[in-house]
Parts: C-alpha cells; sequence; structure tokens
C-alpha cells in the first residue's frame, strides 16, 4: 500500500510518581534499605491509535489540550517509543515539533542551519546551496550571526520552519509553533504549506486553528483523551469537534412533530452524507427551473434555482446559508455562502426560503452534485448536506472541463469551414434520433 505514514495500535504510557514513590532525604532512603523506586500508576497518554496517511496526503490533528496530540506526532517522528503498536514511515521527514527543538543555545542562527541540515539528511554542499534561501525565508539575515539563546520565540519559529521546509521533505510534521509567528510570517508559511502539498509532500500538522484544518487538510483525525474519537473529512470532523466543545449535538434538539422530522436523521440519502446540531434543518433542497419545477436533467446554460426550506427549531443570530456545485469526479465547480457575499445575519426566527438563483448554469454535459449547508459565521454546523442533490447536464457538443462560456467561433481571411449537424457526428443513431423528436417542431403552413 502507497501510504507515507501507518499507526497500528499504537499506545503510550507514562508512569506517574506520587509521594509515597519518593524520598524526602538519603537518609530515609537508606534507613529503609531499598532505594528503588516504583510508580504508583500508569496514565496512557495514547490508546490504541489506528490509522494511515496516503502519500501527499494533508492531514489534521485535532483536540483539547492535554488529548495526545503532540504525543503522537513526537511517536511518528522517532521521539518517543510507543509502549506498544507499531509505527511505519516512507522517506524523509522535517518535523517543527517543540519551539527551539534540536537547536543549541549558545550558538549561532547559522551553525544552526548547518547542524539542523545535517541531522536532516543533507549534506553540507546542500546546505549550502540553500543557506540563502533558507535566511531569506526566515527574515532574520541581521541576526544570523548572533546566539540562538538571544532570538524571541517568533524567530525561533521563522528559523526552525525555514530550515523544516528547504531539506526538500518527504513528509513534514508541524505542531502548534506556528501560532507563535506574527501574522504576515503565518500566511507565509501557509502559503509555503500549500505549495508543498501541491508538490506531494505529505503533511500532517497539530493546530487549534480549525479553519486551517478545514482548507488545508484532506482528512482530519480527532483525538479525545487518547483514543482517537473520529476520523475523515475535516468539515465533518471539525464541526463534530465544535459540536462537543459547545455542547450541542444532533441529540440534543428535540425533533419537531410534523414532515421535517426526518431531517434530523445524520444520513438518509443512499449517497448522501448529513451531520449537524440540528438547530436549524434544512427540510428541502430541490433544484426547480423558472416556473418552479423540480429538475433533475438540464442543458448548459439553463436558468436554475436552488430551493432550500428552512426549519427552524431553536431561533438564531448567527447563521449562514452556503451552496456548492460539484462534478461526480468531486472537482469543485463553485461554491459561495450569504457571509462571503455580505449578505450579515440579523435573525432567523421562524420556517422560511432560500432561494439561491442562477440566470444561467453553463456547464459541460456531465454529472454533478449540489451540497447545501446552514452553519454559524464560524463554521459550525446546523445541517450540513453534502451530495443533497445529483444532476445532469447533456449537450450535444462534448467539450473538456466543467464549465462552458457564452460562445461563437469567428475566422476571417482565407479560413472556411462547413458547419455540419452534430447529431450526425459522434452520436449514437438512437440518440440522435430522440435529439431531433425532442426538438420543437417547425409549422408548415398548408396549402389551399
Amino acid at each position: 500500500m502507497d501510504f507515507a505514514i501507518a499507526l497500528t495500535n499504537v499506545s503510550k504510557s507514562y508512569r506517574k510518581w506520587g509521594r509515597r514513590s519518593q524520598f524526602a532525604t538519603l537518609k530515609s532512603a537508606l534507613l529503609k534499605r531499598d532505594v528503588k523506586l516504583a510508580p504508583e500508576a500508569s496514565v496512557e497518554a495514547v490508546r490504541n491509535v489506528s490509522f494511515a496517511v496516503d502519500r501527499g496526503e494533508a492531514f489534521g490533528i485535532i483536540g483539547r489540550n492535554g488529548s495526545g496530540k503532540s504525543t503522537l506526532l513526537k511517536i511518528i517522528t522517532g521521539i518517543l517509543k510507543p509502549t506498544s503498536g507499531t509505527v511505519a514511515v516512507n522517506g524523509r521527514i522535517a518535523a517543527l515539533i517543540e519551539l527551539g527543538a534540536g537547536f543549541h543555545p549558545e550558538i549561532t542562527g547559522r551553525e544552526n542551519i548547518v547542524i539542523n541540515g545535517i541531522m536532516l539528511g543533507l549534506t553540507r554542499r546542500e546546505i549550502d546551496q540553500r543557506f540563502d534561501s533558507i535566511v531569506e525565508f526566515s527574515g532574520i539575515g541581521e541576526f544570523i550571526d548572533q546566539p540562538v539563546k538571544t532570538y524571541s520565540s517568533g524567530m525561533y519559529v521563522r528559523l526552525g520552519f525555514a530550515v523544516a521546509v528547504h531539506v526538500d521533505p518527504d513528509v513534514l510534521l508541524i505542531d502548534e509553533v506556528l501560532s507563535v509567528g506574527d501574522e504576515e510570517f503565518s500566511a507565509k508559511c501557509i502559503a509555503k504549506i500549500q505549495e508543498m502539498k501541491y508538490r506531494g509532500v505529505t503533511l500532517v500538522f497539530v493546530t487549534h486553528q480549525l479553519d486551517q484544518v478545514r482548507t488545508l487538510c484532506d482528512r482530519a483525525l480527532w483525538l479525545d483523551h487518547g483514543e482517537v474519537e473520529a476520523i475523515g473529512d475535516p468539515v465533518r470532523v471539525v464541526d463534530h469537534y465544535l459540536q462537543e466543545v459547545s455542547g450541542t449535538s444532533v441529540a440534543a434538539v428535540a425533533p419537531p412533530a410534523g414532515p421535517t422530522a426526518e431531517a434530523a436523521v445524520a444520513t438518509h440519502k443512499d449517497e448522501e452524507e448529513r451531520f449537524g446540531s440540528g438547530e436549524v434543518v434544512l427540510s428541502r433542497v430541490a433544484i426547480t427551473d423558472d416556473k418552479g419545477r423540480e429538475l433533475v436533467a438540464l442543458g448548459p446554460g439553463t436558468p436554475v434555482t436552488i430551493d432550500m426550506d428552512v426549519a427552524v427549531r431553536v431561533p438564531q443570530d448567527d447563521f449562514v446559508f452556503g451552496v456548492g456545485i460539484y462534478h461526480a469526479d468531486g472537482t469543485c465547480v463553485y461554491g459561495t455562502n450569504t457571509d462571503l457575499e455580505g449578505l450579515t445575519p440579523l435573525r432567523l426566527e421562524s420556517n422560511g426560503r432560500v432561494r439561491f438563483v442562477m440566470p444561467s448554469l453553463d456547464l459541460v454535459a456531465g454529472t454533478y452534485r449540489i451540497d447545501a449547508a446552514v452553519h454559524t459565521r464560524n463554521g459550525r454546523a446546523f445541517d450540513y448536506r453534502r451530495g443533497v442533490l445529483r444532476f445532469v447536464v447533456g449537450a450535444r457538443v462534448h467539450d473538456i472541463g466543467v464549465y462552458r462560456p457564452k460562445h461563437q467561433w469567428k475566422v476571417e481571411g482565407g479560413i472556411t469551414f462547413k458547419q455540419i449537424d452534430l447529431t450526425e457526428r459522434n452520436v449514437p443513431a438512437e440518440i440522435a434520433e430522440a435529439m431531433r423528436a425532442a426538438e420543437p417542431r417547425k409549422k408548415v403552413k398548408s396549402k389551399e
């Protein structure tokens, strides 16, 4: 299997020492005639964790403080050995686990770059070739020949991150150290992480900045008291985590009587994923034409509307409605929400309908899906319906991509074409006949 990291039933225990396992003085130890110390108990920081990270995948780990996230990263890097279970890593690892880890405080930044580069597997020549890029990225050039002990926490992060991303790692592990940097450098780091992701570098990072998990990660792991609470789609995992932290869940909201009661079910269609607190639900989502008729198939350029019927169980002051259109292969065609487009929420008091109107849906022929959601401005989902609708766009022209802009071909000079009937080319006869039959028939004047 083509994995970068694989953990199987990994656990890590620490011995817990209490007052009874310590001696007050050397004399008391000698009088007891037994200088062996025995722990009173053990604490499991990580318990029976199993997962695999594919090559090139961005994998986020979230959870409360003390849940075992940093311990897990240290086990992956080899800083800690698991008490039980196995860890397999394929490729060169670069890690930012702790602030200043791997730096010697008494020597200069220049010397630390060389030492860290060698520790990460580079030759001296490779370090010399990348040295200027490392210093430029870190932005601490004027302090590069000063002892590291004189650096601020932000300078530690700048230098550590610069070294880690310039050793061309196969796997990059990042703990919460990026939160120490300033806003400008954090944005620079995120851009670099995205670039590395596109180049196929495997990324694993621990963070409390949940928006980064949503936007950067392909999957996320929620660790709670050392155990895997959830793993999978980052939006869904982060949402479940936020619900747990805020003390709300789908089960905590009593379903209303009537036909909208089904909307509280987590998943009720074959291919739909659905999750959220249930305080507000999208009881119906439909694609309709300009006459309100529901559609499952349409032609390119068709005017359509996405209707969302809203059932309010708990009134809200913080709410956002969003839609997303995806190709069948998972490519995002378009996505937006009311917050992005400047609609500030005031009050969601009672049931209603939200309509996303598109005068022309210019898509290439193919199969597509619709995602619809209502959530808070910080992303906590009331009702998130992924793949709530599927629809097909049919067209005679089999062009490439997902978007088909309105256009025409014009030629000048000695260039000529013969216009042909598209139903006669690359279209099975029975389909061409059906398309002709569906065309409006021209009225023929009868001869008197």
